[in-house]
């Protein structure tokens, strides 16, 4: 074999193996890369959503309904990216990454259902239907605790696998 040849077959040999490594890092750095704008924008939806309910109690219902599409938004806004980062996962991530996601989806979908209760209630409560808009109040708080739930799971898993997380 020709020494042109043993060179042609190390660089092919080199951009394969450069090719693969980066593939299978690519999932977890993707991840570690999009995780605090997500992070941000759930933490942005929960101050929305928590004002939103204060105005609510406070019978300011134009405001508050502003502050729930805001919350929306940004709940929106980290389920495009977890989507986008679940769609990037290779073949070789760590379970415990594909839970995580998995687990933080969860419980932005749940924030997302309460957001659209908490809306439903400021416009029952908008016409003085008080009772209706109470219990759709009731069926968003009852979303909002379940989503929390998630969030404690997924601070668990952060917590219990330390080295898989930046």
């Amino acid at each position: 074999m020709s020494s042109y040849s043993k060179l042609i077959i190390f660089i092919v040999v080199l951009l394969a193996i450069s090719a693969a490594v980066l593939f299978i890092d690519s999932s977890t750095d993707n991840m570690n890369v999009a995780m605090p704008d997500i992070s941000e924008s759930i933490v942005d939806g929960d101050n929305e959503y928590n004002e939103a309910v204060d105005l609510v109690n406070n019978k300011n219902f134009h405001k508050s309904k502003e502050k729930a599409e805001s919350a929306g938004d940004n709940y929106n806004k980290s389920l495009a990216k977890l989507h986008e980062v679940q769609s990037n996962f290779s073949s070789d991530i760590h379970g415990v990454h594909k839970d995580y996601i998995n687990t933080v989806i969860d419980e932005v979908e749940l924030k997302l259902k309460a957001v659209d209760l908490l809306k439903e209630a400021i416009d029952c409560f908008e016409v003085n239907s008080n009772y209706t808009g109470s219990n759709y109040g009731f069926e968003a708080n009852d979303a909002m605790d379940q989503a929390v739930e998630y969030q404690n799971q997924r601070n668990s898993i952060v917590e219990d696998n330390p080295k898989l997380f930046k």
